[in-house]
């Protein structure tokens, strides 16, 4: 719930799940799964954190 607050790539996701209707819960549920998927990508790359590498296809599928 924190990382909605303040990660743009959740923050992102989540407005966008909003959008679609999704309950409350449903996303909070999905937030923890993308986490999960950035801390192992982080952990398998062994580089930091750098939030425009999710973001960057996010541009593209705007007006889809």
């Amino acid at each position: 719930m924190v990382a909605k607050r303040h990660n743009p790539v959740i923050i992102a996701l989540a407005e966008r799940l909003e959008q679609r209707g999704l309950a409350p819960k449903a996303i909070v549920g999905a937030s923890m799964r993308k986490l999960v998927h950035l801390f192992y990508g982080v952990v398998k790359s062994g580089q930091p954190f750098k939030a425009e590498i999710p973001m960057a296809g996010l541009e593209i599928r705007e007006g889809i």
